[in-house]
């Protein structure tokens, strides 16, 4: 077994459950990066400041999970201006500096959302610009959601939320991106849902299923299905509630849904990029993505 000469990881809390190994792995295999070695590592936000302060030369890069995205500006050297304006920090990198190294801090969650919604929108970079959207939920991964419908085309989408009332954190993300989103409680059954080119749901597991039983309910009573395309961020369980709401009636609605996966799969691309200087090898690591997420046969 080749010595690893040079280590990333994904760093969190818990954070067994990650699938940042398969696809970072998956890359170094593809691109015969023999020497390199990626991980999962349990670490606290408390531990954070020593555990990164710890590391040797051998080390490229940092994935972080929450709450980890925001706990890390403390301890970089300089922050990307895109992580900067959404205010998470998903990717740090160690790029040596005279006798020392510096870290900076990047946001490739940004690049995930976009690279996914492009491709249920069929769209390339300039075409098919986004004139309205709803984002579900108003955590870290809605500022960055925020970036990527901003990106886009669409600077004024509608966020429903369950609690109108721990949205600052967005609102103040929102003012540094310079997009003008409406705030609204988020009514299962609400229209907007179904009437916007896209929606991007936020929302932890099984939070969405409400979303989900309204549109079930709709469609029964003879309603028109949503017309735009689902980004579900969840990917576990695989497809989700809403996922499968979305899709229902036609074949040819399931194009129009993208699942949480291919965000994962992209963002993950990107941190390869960054890390290693090379263009990731999107294919591999898709597959590699798949197999992991295929559900096991009992007893085959």
């Amino acid at each position: 077994m080749t010595e690893a000469t040079r280590r990333a990881a994904v760093l969190g809390h818990p954070v067994a459950h990650s699938l940042s190994p398969v696809l970072h792995s998956a890359a170094y295999r593809a691109l015969g990066l023999d020497g390199w070695e990626y991980t999962a590592i349990d670490v606290t936000e408390e531990r954070l400041r020593g555990f990164v302060e710890g590391l040797d030369d051998a080390w490229a890069g940092l994935s972080l999970t929450m709450p980890l995205k925001q706990v890390v500006f403390g301890l970089l050297d300089h922050v990307e201006p895109l992580a900067e304006v959404v205010g998470a920090v998903n990717t740090v990198l160690f790029q040596p500096t005279g006798s020392g190294r510096t870290l900076v801090g990047a946001n490739t969650d940004v690049h995930g959302l976009v690279a996914a919604l492009r491709e249920g929108l069929g769209s390339s970079p300039g075409e098919r610009p986004v004139a309205s959207a709803v984002v579900l939920g108003a955590g870290a991964t809605a500022a960055s959601t925020l970036a990527a419908l901003a990106e886009l085309g669409c600077t004024s989408p509608t966020v429903l939320v369950r609690s109108l009332g721990r949205t600052g954190g967005l609102q103040r993300a929102a003012h540094r991106m310079g997009v003008t989103p409406r705030f609204e409680l988020l009514d299962p059954a609400s229209a907007r849902v179904r009437d916007v080119d896209v929606v991007v749901s936020t929302l932890p597991s099984r939070a969405a299923d409400p979303v989900a039983e309204a549109l079930t309910a709709h469609a029964a009573a003879g309603g028109a299905a949503p017309r735009g395309v689902l980004l579900d961020v969840v990917y576990d369980p695989r497809p989700t509630a809403l996922s499968r709401a979305w899709a229902a009636g036609a074949p040819d609605r399931e194009g129009l849904v993208v699942g949480g996966e291919r965000m994962l799969l992209h963002q993950a691309a990107e941190q390869v990029r960054l890390m290693t200087g090379q263009v990731a090898p999107l294919a591999a690591m898709a597959a590699a993505l798949e197999e992991a997420l295929a559900p096991s046969v009992a007893g085959a």
